[in-house]
């Protein structure tokens, strides 16, 4: 029985390692093969595309499209968008994109103010400013 452990021992140290080592070996052989025909297939995409913008009517569609440059002697007009009823829907939520009030209107919004707070602050002076001071903090609600 001893003879034959040997000879089995024996047989794993010369057949098995060698062939584990060689099956390994060609499994990163064939991941660096894989590895070189993407790279080779992203290398000839580049190369094509390469050739698709080399004219120079696609250098000019390019330069007016991503770069926003224009040939010599013209100019570039960019139109932004308008007071439209779709783009005051579009913006109602951000109060800097709103139109500007009319010069006309706030002063007769700021009349409005002063004519109700001083309906409200005939207690005294302390009380007035206690009540500017509490509406000075309403953010804090």
């Amino acid at each position: 029985m001893f003879p034959l452990s040997l000879v089995t021992a024996a047989a794993l140290l010369v057949v098995w390692f060698p062939l584990s080592t060689l099956w390994h070996q060609q499994s990163e052989i064939d991941a660096a093969n894989s590895q070189i025909a993407s790279i080779a297939k992203q290398s000839q995409d580049l190369k094509d595309q390469a050739r698709s913008v080399s004219s120079k009517s696609a250098e000019e569609m390019l330069a007016r499209s991503q770069y926003q440059l224009v040939s010599p002697g013209q100019s570039l007009i960019q139109v932004l968008p308008g007071d439209g009823a779709g783009y005051v829907a579009q913006s109602a939520g951000d109060p800097g994109l709103q139109p500007l009030v009319a010069p006309l209107s706030l002063t007769s919004l700021n009349a409005a103010a002063r004519t109700t707070a001083g309906h409200k602050s005939s207690h005294g002076s302390f009380s007035s400013f206690a009540s500017r001071f509490v509406r000075t903090l309403e953010f804090w609600r």
